[in-house]
């Protein structure tokens, strides 16, 4: 039995991740921690067995444990992470992972020094819609991937843990960017991995469409280049009259779009799907699902169980702090094309060609 705790108790936690956890039986969540009083009974609610803490530091004193599972809002996992390294726990966390480059590099150092796994929660890539659309990239009925499109549509951001609180994901120290680390992050890493090439340029137009009392962008609107034909385009806003999200990709032999909770393949060259799949839910359904959250545990467990394999999300992480970085930039030179530099952490294309026998 693997044994874990919740550090930081919101909406993610008790209503997606808790709910992953108790699925599995080869895991227990023995305790949580969260500063603010109201989050215990919906915590112990779910997990009347688990030790309740106000603190993640008192937690982090008192508790045997193997991982550390962090929910609290992004301008904390830094120092939780940290602090979790630092007494031997592997990690998973929330994304945005951190918010800079310059945060996350001692971060993955530390945890190779320590031996211990770090991820983040990348969980869209296990929504059926978008595994469905990968399967028709790896099974080669598109042919050469030419571009790729992301549109996620929402009218504000998503609420704060409490009715009534002050919302953190406007609040730039706390979240550290407005849709595009809060929406762009899902977005990079899954366009990233349908490109099947790294990324070489990025541009990016950040603005202000409806919530002028918010003091970050609403709107993103980013441009991503290979080093060969294959491109992306990414569009995510807050001010939004429905709520959507809508993808594409594009190759030589066909095409696959999503719009919806509905997914079609499309022949190159024609305008009518040759197969269509409907699902009971699109993206835009639903904040927390827990049903995605599976496929996360799954794949951080079984980087404890085989540390060699390394994290594919630690690189994902790199990949998408380097371009919202790079985008913001752009957005600043008036959406000018700049050149991605490749560091430390090479992005899910090099994840994959080590993880591939």
């Amino acid at each position: 039995m693997i044994r874990g705790a919740i550090l930081g108790a919101g909406n993610v936690a008790v209503n997606g991740h808790v709910p992953g956890w108790l699925a599995r039986s080869d895991v227990e969540i023995v305790a949580a921690a969260d500063p603010r009083p109201a989050a215990r009974a919906a915590i112990l609610e779910r997990l009347p067995e688990a030790r309740w803490y106000g603190s993640a530091e008192e937690l982090l004193a008192r508790e045997d444990l193997d991982f550390a599972d962090i929910c609290a809002p992004p301008g904390m996992h830094a120092g939780l992470i940290a602090a979790c390294l630092e007494r031997g726990l592997h990690v998973l966390c929330e994304k945005p992972l951190v918010l800079s480059r310059e945060e996350l590099e001692p971060m993955a150092s530390l945890a190779a020094s320590r031996k211990r796994v770090l991820a983040t929660v990348h969980n869209w890539r296990y929504a059926p819609i978008l595994a469905a659309a990968r399967e028709f990239l790896d099974s080669g009925q598109l042919g050469e991937i030419v571009s790729c499109r992301w549109e996620t549509l929402r009218q504000m951001p998503a609420a704060a843990a409490a009715e009534g609180a002050a919302n953190w994901r406007v609040d730039p120290a706390i979240a550290g960017g407005g849709v595009l680390m809060d929406h762009g992050w899902h977005a990079l890493y899954i366009l990233s991995g349908w490109l099947l090439r790294p990324l070489a340029r990025v541009s990016g137009i950040l603005s202000t469409r409806r919530h002028h009392d918010f003091p970050l962008e609403d709107t993103a609107e980013l441009r991503l280049e290979t080093g060969g034909i294959a491109r992306a385009e990414i569009f995510l806003t807050w001010a939004a009259d429905e709520r959507r999200n809508r993808a594409a990709i594009e190759g030589t032999l066909g095409a696959v779009r999503l719009d919806g909770n509905v997914l079609d393949l499309v022949p190159r060259g024609s305008t009518r799907p040759s197969r269509r799949r409907e699902f009971p839910q699109g993206l835009s359904e639903g904040s927390h699902h827990p049903e995605w959250f599976a496929g996360v545990a799954r794949e951080f467990l079984a980087e404890i169980a085989n540390p060699a394999v390394g994290s594919r999300t630690l690189e994902e992480a790199f990949l998408c702090l380097d371009v919202i970085a790079l985008a913001r930039e752009s957005s600043r030179r008036q959406g000018s094309l700049l050149p991605l530099e490749r560091g430390a952490g090479a992005g899910p294309i090099e994840w994959q060609r080590r993880a591939t026998p």
